[in-house]
This record gives C-alpha cells, structure tokens and sequence, in this order.
C-alpha cells in the first residue's frame, strides 16, 4: 500500500507509514490532558504523533484538519491516542478501544470497517524539472540506466510496489532502497526519499504521491511529479489507491455517520487535500440502484 499498513506485499508502501520510537516497545498516549477522551462529545482518533502529511502531535497534518472537520460536523472535540503507525498499530489503539477512528486507510484493509472511500491517489514518479526527463511509465527505457530510488516497508525491508514492478522488469542494480521508517527520533522519516531526489543522490524516485507531493514543495529545487503508469501492473499489482476512514468491525453505526458527514464536507475534504499538493485521481461514481 502506500504503507502504512504493514504485512501485505500489495499495499501503497507509504502512503502511510512510520516506526516505533527508538529505544523500546512504544506504549498508546494520549493526548496531554484529555486522557482517553472517553466521555460524551470526543471524537477519539487513533494517530502517529511523527507521520507527516498525515498526521503530527502538532496537528499539521492534512488528516488532523481532516478529523478537525469531521469532530465539527458532530459537535465533538478531537482526542488522540498516540501510536507510531507500524505493525501493531491497529491491535494496540484501535483494538484496545483506546480510540474509534483511523482516519485514512486502504478501502481495502480487512483488519477495520472502512468506509466509502474519500479520496483516491497514485504513485509517482518524482524527479528534478531541470534534468529534462520525461518520464511516463514504467516501461520507459531510460529506467534502466538511471539511479532510482524506492521506499521499502517494514524492519525486514519487505517490497513496496514499485520494487516489485521494477524487479518483474529486471531493474534491479540500480535501484537504491530508503525505509519509510527511517529515524524515527527524527521528524517527517519518509521524507529522506524526496531529499534525495532534490540533492541528486538519485536521479528519479517512484514515491506514493501524497508524500511526495507534500514534501516535493518544500524543497530548494523544482520537482516534476508524474502519476505512475500503468495504474495497475499486471497481472495485479496496483498503484492507485482508494483510501477511506476506518473504525472498528461491527460499529456500523459510526461508520455511517461518518459517511453522511464525508458526502456533507466532500468539497471541503477536497481543498484540504490540494492545499497539501495530494495528487488526487477521481473516484468513478457507483451507477445508481435500478429500480424493478
């Protein structure tokens, strides 16, 4: 996945991810001074306090405004419990009822009941406007002769998707592997891929787009993201994907309400979404019910 959700080979290696504090088993923490925020009015998020765009103890992420906006439209206030977004993640917070919601997910991560998806994004390729390249996919010949950087997953170094993609096509020396963990004592792990990019350690990085996106923009040279293609590799490894909010299995109701909120704020959910230069595909609308 684009990470975050660790253990299945398929997945956006990271859109989402992050690692354990260094030194020991991390414990869930709570936001200062709001305990578990299980009382009348909460909107309990389950969140990593160091997992830039997404989210931070500083609440600068777009899924922090995001839970802002969604506690608003319930009349709650925002509780966090802190965990950092590794394997566990879901079984130490969400699991544990220390919090209700995971506020981006696959559509398709089966360990939650996810909801209708709220937006959809892709890898990209990533490298600096000034070398000229045109890179559109990724049977472009001129991945074979240049240095190539990728984030891989988890403490084992597992595959991210475009690992895979570019092994399937023999492209493999040339390849340079950054984990999406990376030190974690540090802010914002994932993105030593895009400075790398940006210093010309690697010539061109395929990255999940809302990291690179967010941190391209942040860098002293101008960057050219381009959306992976194809959207799907075959036989089936894509690079597309939705992303929902998640909760508990079974709590359909929560879930629903969330859903009329999605559909209510969309557009608001959408600008919030540019405003941190997430590349976003369009969802293809579900054809209306037929009627007997």
């Amino acid at each position: 996945m684009p990470h975050r959700w660790i253990g299945r080979p398929g997945w956006i290696v990271l859109a989402l991810a992050v690692v354990a504090a260094a030194g020991g088993t991390p414990a869930a923490r709570a936001q200062d001074g709001a305990g578990n925020g299980d009382t009348p009015g909460s909107f309990r998020v389950c969140a990593d306090p160091n997992n830039l765009p997404y989210t931070n103890e500083h609440l600068d992420g777009f899924e922090n405004r995001i839970a802002e906006l969604i506690a608003s439209e319930l009349h709650a206030t925002v509780h966090y419990t802190w965990w950092p977004q590794r394997r566990g993640f879901i079984r130490n917070t969400l699991r544990e009822n220390l919090c209700d919601v995971v506020i981006g997910v696959p559509s398709t991560y089966d360990m939650v009941l996810t909801t209708k998806p709220y937006y959809r994004s892709t890898y990209v390729f990533l490298y600096r406007k000034d070398r000229g390249y045109t890179i559109r996919s990724l049977d472009d010949p001129i991945l074979r002769r240049l240095t190539i950087g990728v984030h891989l997953i988890g403490d084992d170094y597992a595959n991210s998707p475009p690992a895979h993609a570019l092994a399937q096509r023999g492209i493999v020396g040339n390849v340079r592997g950054y984990t999406v963990y990376g030190n974690y004592a540090e802010p914002n792990p994932p993105a030593k891929l895009v400075d790398a990019v940006a210093s010309g350690e690697v010539d061109v990085a395929i990255v999940w787009g809302p990291i690179a996106g967010y941190f391209a923009r942040k860098e002293p040279v101008a960057l050219e993201l381009v959306p992976v293609s194809p959207s799907i590799d075959l036989p089936f490894l894509p690079f597309v994907y939705d992303i929902s909010l998640g909760v508990r299995r079974g709590d359909d109701a929560l879930k629903a309400k969330l859903e009329e909120v999605l559909d209510r704020r969309r557009n608001d959910i959408r600008a919030i979404l540019q405003e941190y230069g997430v590349p976003l595909v369009d969802i293809p609308r579900r054809p209306a019910p037929t009627r007997q």
